[in-house]
């Protein structure tokens, strides 16, 4: 069985989960397996870059509000909005009540229905607030909590694509990274994005360490609802339901981290 090289797992996480230049050169199940571990370090690119955008604003003399506003618009450019289009169709697909066949189909469509629209404005609406107040405490502050919530999005992710949780469809994104990761690799990322998440809230002192962690965990914790919710709603995951991983977990962790 051919192994997966270092390199072949980053190109294939920020080949499909950014729109860095970089070309994916394998496509099977290994590339996808170091593709999802390595899904925290795209994530923590775009988060760096989410954050140097909101601190280029404030030290240009814009307020905390236009600097959160453009650290959110980044992350959503730098995936094509697809974690938030993601999140729409997953919305829309468990507020129709339809059985997993035709939920799923109504995801598939192109359009955003009503629970879509409703679900972006929200977490849209949350994920600004609560970075605004962030930035108000202190720049430092508000560009970690944009380091932070985008790479636990996609850390949620790498969890998202254990072994144990099926497919929903023979097909797509989904189907591609469905139970490629095994659980302890899935267990050892998390510990991983933990520990140096909390050793660089350290230089802040112990109650930035406590809140970076619980951000952490809480938003674990709600990807995960999410994610067992949509497998027993869709009978497995979808290229969108990880995009809705994604939000979901980057909106706890920027909630968390806004508070106190």
């Amino acid at each position: 069985m051919p192994r997966i090289s270092p390199p072949d797992g980053l190109r294939f996480a920020f080949g499909t989960l950014t729109v860095f230049p970089v070309r994916v050169t394998r496509w099977d199940r290994e590339a996808a397996r170091g593709g999802m571990l390595c899904a925290p370090l795209a994530g923590l690119a775009v988060g760096a870059a989410a954050a140097a955008a909101g601190l280029v604003l404030l030290f240009l003399g814009a307020g905390g509000l236009l600097a959160a506003v453009a650290t959110v618009a980044v992350p959503a450019v730098l995936t094509r909005g697809l974690h938030l289009d993601g999140l729409a169709d997953t919305a829309d697909g468990l507020g129709s009540g339809k059985p997993a066949e035709d939920a799923l189909r109504i995801m598939k469509q192109s359009d955003i229905g009503p629970f879509g629209v409703l679900t972006l404005v929200l977490a849209l609406l949350a994920q600004v607030a609560a970075l605004a107040q962030a930035y108000d405490a202190s720049w430092a502050r508000g560009a970690g909590a944009a380091v932070v919530s985008a790479t636990v999005a996609r850390l949620a992710l790498t969890l998202a694509a254990r072994t144990g949780v099926p497919a929903a469809r023979p097909e797509g994104l989904g189907a591609a990274v469905a139970g490629v990761v095994p659980v302890r690799g899935a267990a050892l990322a998390g510990l991983a994005v933990t520990g140096v998440a909390a050793a660089v809230a350290a230089a802040f002192g112990p109650y930035d360490i406590a809140r970076t962690v619980l951000a952490i965990l809480l938003s674990l914790a709600a990807a995960e609802a999410l994610l067992r919710h949509c497998t027993r709603r869709f009978g497995g995951i979808t290229g969108d339901v990880f995009g809705g991983l994604a939000e979901t977990a980057a909106t706890t962790a920027l909630v968390v981290l806004a508070l106190g």
